[in-house]
């Protein structure tokens, strides 16, 4: 069964479905110990690919290179992709799109976003006249294989939200995302104009979106939950206070003990990414 056809299976099931995001392959190696998918996040590939914020600097071949080492190390996780606005041109997202299915990926998120583009979660964000993103759609639609597809819209006026969400939803797209939602009612209402169509739920630490369980959010209707930065947030908050207390012990390393990672928990989990080793799990 191919990975976008696995990850179909699983967005029909009833419960709502978590994809972790992974900024690079530490924290994709982490995140496979705990969950069974995975989400490319463009925020947190932004920030450790390039250290930038996620405002348009990431590069498409960047990306596709990126999903390659994380398809051969991580065979059975979905895998799916921010893409962006498809790197502004629609020749461009096709060329993506079939990159990365060739690579392996599950997915990919394709937004509605114009240049200067922002994160789904801060203010200024702009949309593209709805025509022409539906236009980059369908050209990335009529490209794909089975690649599942996320229609994602960034619009911020309450009325636009749900004509640009039933938009998406009478198209072939599998999945529709509304970045930013503000609400739960929001969300209803968003399923009310979509009907059948699986829905995804994107929630990021500090952002607009309520935080939801995953319970919470299979009784709303939500078929598919990213969870963009929990790991480049994380990692953020450790680093720091790790090299805190490194500066504040006169760079003495502190004492290794059973709740520490050391050389060999390290070179524990990443062994397990070796490619020989993938048929015995």
């Amino acid at each position: 069964m191919s990975h976008p056809q696995r990850l179909k299976d699983t967005i029909a099931e009833t419960s709502t479905t978590p994809l972790i995001g992974v900024f690079d392959m530490l924290s994709a190696s982490l995140a496979a110990v705990h969950y069974e998918g995975m989400f490319v996040s463009g925020f947190g590939f932004a920030a450790s690919h390039y250290g930038l914020p996620d405002i348009g600097f990431i590069a498409w071949p960047d990306v596709v290179a990126f999903v390659q080492r994380l398809r051969l190390a991580f065979p059975d996780q979905h895998l799916l992709v921010d893409i962006d606005d498809g790197y502004m041109d629609p020749e461009t997202a096709c060329h993506v799109v079939r990159q990365l299915e060739m690579c392996g990926a599950s997915g990919v998120v394709l937004e509605d976003q114009k240049r200067p583009r922002r994160c789904g979660h801060v203010e200024g964000k702009q949309v593209l006249p709805l025509t022409e993103y539906l236009d980059k759609l369908q050209m990335v639609l009529d490209t794909r294989t089975d690649l599942v597809v996320v229609a994602r819209t960034d619009a911020t006026d309450e009325a636009e939200i749900l004509r640009r969400a039933e938009a998406f939803a009478a198209t072939d797209a599998d999945v529709i995302l509304v970045d930013g939602v503000r609400s739960v009612e929001w969300i209803r209402k968003v399923k009310g104009v979509i009907g059948d169509k699986p829905l995804l739920f994107n929630q990021i630490a500090g952002g607009k979106s309520p935080r939801l369980s995953l319970s919470e959010l299979r009784e709303l209707g939500v078929d598919l939950a990213i969870y963009s930065t929990p790991c480049l947030f994380a990692a953020h908050a450790a680093i720091d206070s790790a090299l805190r207390e490194l500066k504040a012990a006169d760079g003495r390393l502190p004492e290794h003990g059973p709740d520490s990672i050391g050389v060999t928990e390290s070179l524990g989990l990443l062994e397990r990414n070796i490619s020989r080793h993938h048929a015995r799990r």
